[in-house]
C-alpha cells in the first residue's frame, strides 16, 4: 500500500503544480476564442487542464517502472507502452480540439484510433465474466474492446460541464476501483499486491485531485477535451485488464468476489456519466440532430436550472457517485442483508435531496394558488 500511496503522491504534486504552467498558456493561447452558448461561464477559461493530468499519470508511470513492488504489472511493456501513445494521441486530439473546436467526426476517429491501438498492444477482452463467455476469436476480442474504451471516453466527456464535476467524479470512482482492485488482488496472492487496473487508478486519483485544487468552483482552468478523454481512456485500460485478471484465476480462490464484478465496477464508478451520455444521445437524435450536438440538457444543466448553486450542483453528483460506486464494492466484502439496506437508505436520502429544489417550488405554487383564493373570498365577501 506505501508504494501506491507514493505514486499517488506524485500524480498529485504533478499535476498541481503543472496545472498554473498550463493555465498560463492558455490564458494566451485561448483568449480570443468565443464562448458558446451552453457554457456556464461569462469569462475566458483556459480549457488545457487535461495536459496537466495526462502528464502526471506519465510521470506517475516512469515512477512505477522503478519500483520492484510494481514490477509485475510491467512484464508486459506492450501494453504500458501502448498506453503511453494512446496518452500521446489523446494529447495531440484533445489540445487541437480545444484550440480549434474539431468536428465530432474527427474527434470520433480518433479515439477509435487510440483504442485501436491499445487494443493491438493486448488490452483487450478476453473473457465476460457474466457467464464466462469467452471471446476465442481475436476479431471480437478487440472489437468488444474498442467500443468500451470509445463509450468511456465519451461518457466522461458528458458530464464536463461544471466546475469539478469530471474530475471529482473521477476522483470518486478511481479510489473505488482502486479499493477493489487492491483488495481483489491481495485475496489472490498474498505475495504480490501489484495490480495494473489499481495502479492507473491510483495515478487517476492522483491527477483528478491535483487538477481539483484548481478547477473546483470557481474554476482556474477546465480539463477539456483533453483531460474528459483521458479520464475514459484509463479507466477502460483499468476495467479491461481487470477482466483478464479474473479470466486467469481460480473461481475458489476468490469466491467473496462475485465473478459479475469486473462490468459490473466500472459501470458503476461511472453511472451518472452513462446516464447523462445516453438520455443525450435519445434527447438529441429525438430532436434530428447529431448524438455528439453540444446541448444545455445534461444532468448538472437541469440541477442549475432547478435552483441548486453552481457548487451546489457538483456536490450532488459527488454524493451520488459516492453512493453507487462505495455501495458497489461493499458488495464484495460486507454482507449484502447489511450493504443493500445502508445503500438503499442513502439513495432515497439523496433522491428527497435532489428533489428538493422542485417540492419546495410545488409547494410554493400552491401556497400561491391559495393566497389568491382566500385574497379573492375576502374581497367577495366585502
Amino acid at each position: 500500500m506505501r508504494v501506491y500511496l507514493l505514486m499517488l503522491a506524485v500524480s498529485f504534486a504533478v499535476s498541481a503544480c503543472v496545472t498554473p504552467l498550463v493555465r498560463a498558456v492558455g490564458m494566451r493561447t485561448m483568449a480570443d476564442i468565443p464562448l458558446r452558448s451552453r457554457d456556464m461561464h461569462h469569462e475566458h477559461i483556459p480549457k488545457l487542464g487535461g495536459v496537466a493530468m495526462i502528464a502526471a499519470v506519465l510521470v506517475g508511470l516512469a515512477m512505477a517502472s522503478q519500483a520492484p513492488f510494481l514490477s509485475g504489472i510491467f512484464t508486459r511493456p506492450d501494453i504500458v507502452l501502448g498506453l503511453v501513445l494512446a496518452l500521446l494521441v489523446v494529447l495531440v486530439i484533445g489540445v487541437a480540439d480545444d484550440l480549434f473546436d474539431l468536428h465530432w467526426s474527427i474527434k470520433m476517429v480518433g479515439q477509435f484510433g487510440t483504442a485501436l491501438l491499445l487494443a493491438f498492444s493486448g488490452v483487450r477482452i478476453e473473457v465476460l465474466p457474466v457467464g464466462w463467455f469467452m471471446l476465442q476469436n481475436p476479431f471480437w476480442q478487440i472489437a468488444v474492446a474498442v467500443l468500451v474504451m470509445v463509450a468511456m471516453m465519451n461518457a466522461i466527456n458528458f458530464v464536463d460541464g461544471l466546475d469539478g464535476l469530471a474530475a471529482g467524479i473521477a476522483a470518486i470512482g478511481a479510489s473505488a476501483f482502486f479499493l477493489y482492485c487492491y483488495l481483489l488482488a491481495k485475496d489472490v496472492n498474498q505475495y504480490d499486491h501489484s495490480n495494473l487496473a489499481a495502479l492507473l487508478m491510483v495515478l487517476l486519483l492522483g491527477a483528478s485531485l491535483g487538477f481539483l485544487v484548481h478547477n473546483f468552483n470557481p474554476a482556474k482552468i477546465f480539463m477539456g477535451e483533453t483531460g474528459a478523454q483521458m479520464i475514459g481512456l484509463v479507466m477502460a485500460v483499468a476495467a479491461i485488464s481487470v477482466t483478464t485478471d479474473v479470466q486467469a484465476l481460480d473461481g475458489f480462490r476468490f469466491r467473496n468476489v462475485p465473478a459479475y464484478m469486473p462490468i459490473l465496477l466500472p459501470l458503476a464508478v461511472i453511472l451518472i456519466p452513462v446516464i447523462d451520455m445516453v438520455a443525450a444521445v435519445i434527447r438529441r437524435t429525438a430532436r434530428g440532430t447529431s448524438p455528439f450536438t453540444a446541448d444545455r440538457g445534461h444532468l448538472h444543466h437541469k440541477l442549475v436550472d432547478g435552483g441548486y448553486t453552481h457548487r451546489g450542483a457538483v456536490l450532488l453528483l459527488y454524493v451520488w457517485s459516492a453512493i453507487v460506486a462505495f455501495g458497489t464494492v461493499s458488495l464484495n466484502w460486507i454482507p449484502a442483508t447489511i450493504s443493500l439496506p445502508v445503500m438503499a437508505v442513502a439513495l432515497v436520502a439523496a433522491a428527497l435531496v435532489t428533489a428538493s429544489p422542485w417540492i419546495r417550488k410545488r409547494f410554493s405554487i400552491r401556497s400561491a394558488a391559495k393566497a389568491r383564493r382566500m385574497a379573492e373570498q375576502r374581497r367577495g365577501r366585502l
